[in-house]
C-alpha cells in the first residue's frame, strides 16, 4: 500500500510539473512581449505585467538597453564610464539628444533611466495631454539629471550622483500652457489631473517616483529614478 501511494504521489508530481512546463510554454509563445518576463523590452509596446521587471534587467545588461534604445529609435550620445568626484561619476550612460520631445537642458542620465524615460514620454506625458488637455508636449521642463551632490539634508549620496535620476519641473505645451508641477499639483484642474496621472504611470515604471507629497524638497518636481530602493510618494 505504501508503495502505491508513493507512485501515485510520484506520478501527480511529475503530472503537475509537465503541466507547469507546458503552460509556461504556452505563455512564452503567445503572451504579448509587454507581459512575458522573458522576451526583451519593445521600448515601443504597451506597459505591461513585465515591463518594470525588464527595466531591472537592463540595469545589469549594458549591452541589452542600448540596444533597446537604438530599436527604439532614440538618439543619443555615449558616455564613458568616468568617476567624476567622491562616490559620483557615470556607468553605463549617455547624454538624449532625441526622444519624443526636446528637454528644457542637456541631460546625461544612465541608460535604464533614459529607456523608461522615454516610455514614460510615450505611453503617459503625450497622449495624456491630448486626451486630457487637448494640446502636444511641446517640451519637458527638467531640473536636469546628473548632479554630484547628497541628498538633500543628509550625507548620503543622490542618484543623481550616479547619473540614476532626473527631476521634472513641468511640462510645456503647444498652446502656449506650462503645466507646472509646483503650481498645479494639489489643483482640481486638467492640469492636476495630468500631472496626477503622469505621476501614477511613472510609479509602475522608476524604481522611485518621489512628488509634492513626499515632502517640501519635491514641491516642484517630480523625482524619478533607479536606485536600489522602490518608492512611490
Amino acid at each position: 500500500m505504501e508503495n502505491v501511494r508513493y507512485l501515485v504521489s510520484l506520478w501527480r508530481f511529475w503530472v503537475a510539473l509537465i503541466l507547469v512546463g507546458i503552460l509556461t510554454w504556452v505563455f512564452h509563445i503567445a503572451a504579448p512581449r509587454q507581459h512575458n518576463p522573458w522576451r526583451p523590452i519593445d521600448l515601443n509596446a504597451p506597459i505591461g505585467l513585465a515591463t518594470y521587471r525588464k527595466f531591472t534587467h537592463l540595469k545589469h545588461n549594458r549591452e541589452a538597453c542600448f540596444r533597446a534604445l537604438d530599436e527604439a529609435g532614440i538618439q543619443y550620445t555615449p558616455l564613458a564610464d568616468e568617476v567624476t568626484g567622491e562616490n559620483c561619476g557615470f556607468q553605463g550612460a549617455l547624454t538624449l539628444d532625441r526622444t519624443l520631445t526636446p528637454y528644457s537642458r542637456t541631460v546625461s542620465l544612465t541608460c535604464p533611466l533614459a529607456a523608461a524615460l522615454y516610455v514614460w514620454e510615450r505611453q503617459a506625458a503625450v497622449p495624456l495631454a491630448e486626451e486630457i488637455l487637448d494640446a502636444k508636449v511641446v517640451r519637458i521642463e527638467t531640473y536636469g539629471a546628473y548632479s554630484c551632490r547628497n541628498i538633500a539634508g543628509t550625507r548620503r549620496r543622490s542618484e543623481h550622483a550616479m547619473a540614476n535620476a532626473i527631476d521634472i519641473s513641468g511640462l510645456k505645451l503647444d498652446d502656449g500652457r506650462l503645466v507646472d508641477v509646483q503650481q498645479h499639483w494639489n489643483s482640481s484642474s486638467p492640469e492636476g489631473e495630468y500631472l496626477k496621472k503622469l505621476h501614477q504611470t511613472a510609479c509602475r515604471l522608476f524604481s522611485v517616483t518621489l512628488g509634492p507629497d513626499y515632502n517640501a524638497a519635491h514641491a516642484d518636481h517630480f523625482h524619478l529614478d533607479f536606485g536600489s530602493s522602490e518608492t512611490c510618494r
